[in-house]
């Protein structure tokens, strides 16, 4: 079991939904926040309600500058949580270029500019925690996902790609993979979505696997990631007669 007092944790895209129920179990643990995203009103609204220390860091994930400086400005760090994401329904019949790019630049290009920064400095002085917050819409190609389905293939393929360069070093990375999280994202869709978690169900699930560091990966729910994970097992034929 991970003892959390004395940790500071970067929680990148912390402003609402999981970023902001996460914070709060982090901040309950007794850890050290940086909270970052763009939105600096909301949050300072957010640290304001957690129990424990935290210090804001306004940063935009597209911006190159601001990547830079804030990874300057944050110093050493125990852990880093990449949460941030952007998402909009998108079929290839109604192909909107940017709000693609927007989805693949914050969901994938943003974690590689961060990550490619912060890293190296955990690598350094051996010793660090990464987590990184995917998707079960990343396993496998689905309708209506034209850009984000690809850009979280790609954050969970980063995190796959880390641990088997890191697994055997003192740095600890770890995916999260949910399901469908009730947020101001999720709000965008029309269609019935199975399972559908709150933040604060998602957040305990992803501060379990936390306080697991051993572990590698979980997908949640449960019964909902065997579908997903199984998919992958399918044949085209069949999978796309099932899913699309």
């Amino acid at each position: 079991m991970m003892d959390w007092r004395g940790k500071t944790y970067w929680l990148i895209g912390a402003s609402e939904g999981l970023g902001a129920a996460l914070a709060q179990k982090l901040s309950g643990a007794g850890a050290h926040l940086i909270l970052s995203a763009r939105n600096a009103d909301r949050l300072k609204e957010l640290a304001d309600s957690l129990p424990g220390a935290a210090d804001i860091l306004p940063m935009d994930v597209q911006d190159d500058d601001s990547v830079t400086k804030a990874c300057e400005a944050v110093g050493e760090i125990d852990g880093l949580v990449w949460l941030a994401g952007v998402y909009w329904p998108m079929p290839a019949t109604e192909w909107d270029v940017d709000k693609g790019v927007a989805m693949a630049d914050v969901n994938f290009t943003g974690a590689f500019r961060v990550l490619g920064r912060a890293v190296p400095a955990m690598v350094a002085r051996q010793s660090g925690h990464v987590v990184i917050i995917g998707s079960l819409s990343g396993f496998r190609g689905l309708p209506g996902a034209i850009g984000y389905a690809p850009s979280k293939a790609g954050v969970m393929a980063l995190g796959e790609s880390l641990y088997a360069d890191l697994h055997r070093t003192p740095i600890k990375v770890q995916l999260a993979n949910p399901g469908f999280i009730r947020t101001r994202l999720t709000d965008k869709n029309d269609f019935r979505m199975p399972f559908l978690m709150e933040p604060e169900d998602a957040a305990r699930e992803v501060f379990e696997l936390m306080c697991t560091p051993d572990r590698f990966k979980k997908s949640f729910p449960r019964v909902f990631s065997w579908v997903f994970r199984l998919s992958q097992f399918l044949p085209d034929w069949l999978y796309y007669r099932l899913f699309a």
